[in-house]
């Protein structure tokens, strides 16, 4: 076991008591990202100070997503003032002061949030080592990005300190961190679908790209000396007259028509400062085309790769009973089994139950089996204590019609209790095969052969989709000889139904 500090991937995060201070060591808190040390310290109950946040407030994490919001606001409007608008006292300007305000409180608030130790695997709620850590870190950088940059560039009137705090200020785009946060825990939050979420992150990177890129080539036009020795002046000459929209569509047309390598031919460079844009902007096309195709194929991949498999294996498995001539029952039963082992597998339920505990498993057993073999004839009058050993042994599987559970006369190994579904005791007189029995629901088929360690007498084949449990022979033996009084009641019981 690794002594690294994991983090849960579930789907929601423990609600803290801020007012007493204490993460609660609640059994429904599965998604809380701080796990207990090991040790003596396992149950004791992590306390913080006075004035501390727990990262895991649910109250903090709102304020996280709300900055998200202003993230996503911040990362659309910062390149496009960069190119296209000029810094003047309206509506923008306050919205735009007023989320450089929302994320300078964030600045402050950071230094009271306790931190998860990488090593220790517990919150650490020392104000000076909090301050030293964040300083030592990302702060140098969130104050470059909530700088009040936009009103400082209304002393100055020469155009080129506007556009040198336009440069600065988009160090905004630093925010994006937390998008990436966020879609770091969203991936591994079981409450989203993961294919969703991943296209969504794939997306909006590429619309990202597609609008920065878009307003720095029109950056680059917009600051050329002659407008018509531009890519939009070759076309429109008086193109600074056009409205903001007309020009900002213009230049997301240019920025998808490139991205996509599509390149109609009406929008290109016309002079060198453009084409090494657009030279670096293509370099970049190839990475990011690389990214996203990578992570599509993937994800598509994983998403049909149970398909491929069956029809490969279904397709194996036909090959294989024509080249060896085999008879056209066991072909079908070959066939169905591959079929309806594609359908179980698709629930996940036998991996799921092996991967709980133990006692997880034996309550899930319990739970689900129990009222079934308690119901058979060869278990009636035994202990409830020799029941449950028994069923938390049991392995519950599913057989396709006219699927041979027992081959007559093979060596017991398991006994057998038939859940859903019916089948049919057979002989074979002269190589044919004779029906001399039938079994349903809640009947048992195997026993003589295990009690009595016989030949199995008969083949099982089920007649319709079936749901059997089975029981190992070497378990329930095992469980006999410790329960005498329970093994002397099964033999009773075994010889009522004989006579």
């Amino acid at each position: 076991m690794s002594f690294s500090c994991a983090r849960n991937f579930l789907q929601r995060f423990c609600t803290e008591d801020v007012h007493s201070r204490r993460i609660p060591n609640h059994g429904s808190c599965f998604s809380n990202d701080l796990l207990p040390s090991l040790g003596a310290r396992i149950n004791q109950t992590t306390k913080l100070r006075r004035h501390i946040i727990s990262p895991y407030d649910p109250r903090y994490r709102a304020w996280q997503m709300w900055l998200v919001v202003l993230v996503i606001y911040s990362a659309w409007i910062s390149p496009l003032q960069f190119a296209f608008l000029t810094y003047k006292k309206d509506v923008l300007f306050l919205v735009d002061n007023i989320v450089n305000g929302f994320f300078a409180i964030d600045l402050v608030l950071t230094f009271f949030v306790a931190y998860l130790d990488s090593q220790s695997c517990l919150l650490v709620d020392n104000p000076k080592k909090i301050a030293i850590r964040y300083i030592s870190t990302w702060f140098v950088f969130d104050v470059s990005s909530t700088a009040p940059f936009q009103p400082l560039s209304l002393l100055f009137r020469e155009q080129s300190s506007e556009l040198g705090f336009k440069l600065l200020n988009m160090l905004r785009l630093w925010r994006l961190r937390r998008v990436s946060s966020l879609f770091a825990r969203l991936e591994k939050d079981i409450r989203f679908n993961y294919f969703w979420t991943r296209c969504t992150k794939l997306v909006s990177v590429t619309l990202f790209a597609v609008h920065c890129a878009g307003c720095f080539n029109y950056l680059i036009a917009d600051r050329y000396p002659d407008p018509t020795r531009t890519w939009i002046g070759a076309v429109n000459p008086n193109f600074k007259e056009d409205s903001l929209w007309n020009r900002y569509v213009t230049s997301m047309y240019w920025s998808i028509t490139t991205i996509t390598t599509t390149g109609y031919g009406d929008l290109h460079a016309e002079n060198p400062r453009e084409m090494l844009f657009d030279i670096f902007y293509m370099l970049f096309n190839l990475g990011l085309t690389s990214y996203l195709i990578g992570n599509m194929t993937n994800l598509v991949v994983h998403w049909t790769s149970r398909t491929r498999n069956f029809r490969d294996m279904f397709r194996a498995a036909s090959e294989f009973a024509t080249r060896n001539q085999l008879p056209p029952r066991i072909q079908d039963q070959m066939l169905s089994h591959i079929s309806l082992k594609f359908k179980t597998e698709g629930l996940k339920q036998q991996e799921t139950v092996n991967g709980l505990p133990k006692a997880i498993r034996s309550s899930i057993a319990h739970y689900l089996f129990y009222p079934i073999v308690e119901n058979t004839y060869l278990f009636q009058g035994v202990s409830h204590d020799f029941l449950f050993q028994l069923v938390s042994e049991m392995e519950a599987e599913y057989f396709s019609p006219r699927a041979d559970v027992i081959l007559q006369n093979e060596s017991p190994s398991d006994l057998y209790v038939l859940v859903s579904g019916s089948v049919n005791f057979l002989s074979s007189v002269d190589g044919h095969d004779r029906v001399v029995g039938k079994a349903t629901a809640v009947d048992l088929f195997g026993q003589m052969g295990v009690i009595y360690n016989k030949p199995q007498p008969f083949t099982v084949r089920t007649t319709e989709l079936s749901q059997i449990l089975r029981l190992s022979r070497t378990s329930l033996m095992n469980t006999i000889q410790t329960n005498g009084e329970d093994g002397h009641q099964i033999m009773h019981n075994l010889f009522m139904v004989r006579e």
